[in-house]
């Protein structure tokens, strides 16, 4: 079996690593990097703590507007399908790089299989909405992390191929936070101590882009005088106005061990990303989603998430109060994912040949 899996932001490595270790002990694996995230503390430093092979194909699309991104994408696509004929064309996730894989396969009449399928943020608003509700609609097998989100295919319609195999998020975490907590010295560079600071993350394009709402933000996450790690992403970076307060300390990206260590020893995590949401669920972390919907609603159904927007007071509240209001619920099925997976592949290849 020939498996191309495409991928091009960090939350995507993650998620491709224990696949593409299970995918090699017996089908040919065939990686593709977009280069949606490309700067070095973005990608490179994950591949190398992740172990993950170096990419067949680095297609150095970069950053870009949406139409223009995803255009590059598919066009550079295309011809790798043509020349390796996979058997399936796998992608992750939600972003840009997901929608083009997505487009690039269905084109070429390449089975597809979407992992992460199902989840929905209701908010159509939302680029990264776009991009898994077409890949859903265009894909062979549906891989969902949990039951959720294949109720929620059930809702649209879609019955066939849908298959509930758990997270490979989780899979990688629970592989690798041994070695995070022995490796990274991330509290000590930065002079915070474990329960005693915030973790501050925050990238979306509808909050991030906004100078006035990134500001509102971090002075609101400063409020109460603890320590705030914010590790800052490229584009909240380029409208980060001014010196931050004197407790916030405004770091570059930093890699999977020492992103893992920080969610795991922070007091609270604030953050507008679907993957740190639940990184920090499973890490038993409580956090404040700098958003009005989540995509991962389990976690907000467990009371270990709350729900408050880019509004300063409500995000203040939080911080001074949000505490989880139950015991947290155990990770479910959180090993085995990617044989999960490869058993599906192999099984549903061969049905849909």
């Amino acid at each position: 079996m020939r498996v191309t899996s495409i991928v091009g932001a960090r939350p995507q490595f993650i998620k491709a690593a224990p696949l593409l270790r299970e995918l090699a002990k017996s089908h040919t694996s065939t990686l593709v990097h977009t280069g949606q995230h490309y700067d070095p503390a973005m990608s490179a430093v994950f591949f190398d703590e992740l172990e993950l092979p170096a990419p067949d194909h680095h297609l150095g699309v970069g950053s870009g507007r949406h139409g223009a991104q995803t255009a590059a994408m598919l066009e550079r696509i295309d011809p790798v399908l043509a020349d390796g004929r996979p058997d399936w064309v796998v992608v992750f996730g939600d972003t840009n790089s997901t929608l083009a894989g997505a487009l690039a396969a269905s084109k070429r009449c390449v089975k597809l299989a979407h992992v992460e399928a199902g989840l929905r943020s209701f908010d159509r608003r939302m680029p990264e909405e776009i991009n898994r509700v077409i890949a859903d609609h265009l894909a062979d097998v549906r891989l969902c992390p949990s039951g959720a989100a294949a109720d929620n295919l059930a809702r649209e319609g879609v019955h066939s191929g849908v298959y509930v195999v758990g997270d490979l998020m989780a899979e990688s975490l629970m592989s690798t936070i041994g070695r995070a907590r022995a490796a990274s010295s991330v509290l000590e560079r930065f002079g915070v101590r474990e329960g005693q600071f915030l973790l501050l993350t925050m990238h979306r394009a509808g909050s991030a882009d906004d100078p006035a709402t990134v500001a509102r933000v971090v002075d609101a996450a400063a409020a109460g005088g603890e320590p705030v790690v914010f590790p800052v992403h490229p584009r909240t970076r380029r409208v980060l106005d001014g010196a931050a307060p004197s407790n916030v300390h405004v770091v570059e990206p930093v890699g999977y061990l020492d992103m893992l260590q920080l969610q795991s020893t922070a007091r609270l995590v604030l953050t507008d990303s679907g993957g740190v949401q639940k990184e920090a669920y499973w890490l038993g972390t409580p956090c404040v989603t700098l958003r009005d919907e989540t995509e991962w609603t389990e976690t907000v159904a467990a009371g270990w998430n709350c729900l408050v927007g880019t509004d300063r007071p409500r995000i203040e509240e939080a911080i001074r109060s949000f505490r989880p209001s139950s015991p947290r619920p155990e990770v479910d099925d959180a090993m085995h994912v990617a044989r999960r997976i490869v058993d599906i592949l192999e099984r549903d290849g061969a049905s849909l040949s």
